[in-house]
């Protein structure tokens, strides 16, 4: 009756997803916070040459 509650099959399967979706915030956020920096980068390329 209670061995319902003590499945593990999904656990590993749930933790990389947790984990794959943790680095992909993580890669968004720093592609966010670098955008600026990026950009006057490139500006300042792009009028000098």
């Amino acid at each position: 009756m209670f061995s319902a509650l003590h499945r593990e099959d999904g656990q590993g399967l749930v933790e990389y997803g947790l984990i794959l979706v943790l680095i992909a915030v993580l890669a968004v956020a720093a592609l966010g916070f670098m955008s600026g920096n990026l950009n006057s980068t490139l500006s300042m390329i792009g009028s000098s040459i």
